[in-house]
């Protein structure tokens, strides 16, 4: 189903492969899109973050939208997104949501979510 691709890093330039498997994983993961930069260059970028990550890292919020990516925007001393657990009011699975469920209130997976809109 996937094939490994060749990508250019946004940052230094340099080819790298983006992995059927990573591939595979991205999508498993909600991600639409390929990554913009190479491994190195991510991890330089996370270790220089305020934050110390993010990008749409983690877990999926979506997922907290597609993603959680903050670009350069300074948020200050706001506290990190809380995530609640939640079970999908279409297929049943445990998720997880940038929002506390409430009771009466259809909480959906991401892929329950998706195919609502």
């Amino acid at each position: 189903m996937y094939e490994d691709k060749m990508i250019v890093c946004s940052d230094c330039d340099q080819e790298f492969v983006h992995s059927a498997e990573d591939q595979e994983r991205y999508a498993s993961r909600g991600f639409e899109h390929d990554p913009k930069r190479c491994r190195d260059c991510r991890e330089k970028r996370k270790a220089n973050s305020p934050q110390g990550g993010g990008g749409g890292g983690g877990r999926p919020h979506r997922s907290g939208g597609g993603g959680g990516h903050r670009g350069n925007r300074d948020f200050g001393d706001r506290p990190p997104r809380e995530f609640h657990d939640a079970v999908c009011s279409a297929c049943g699975q445990s998720t997880t949501v940038p929002f506390k469920p409430v009771e009466g209130r259809p909480v959906y997976c991401r892929d329950c979510f998706r195919s609502r809109s």
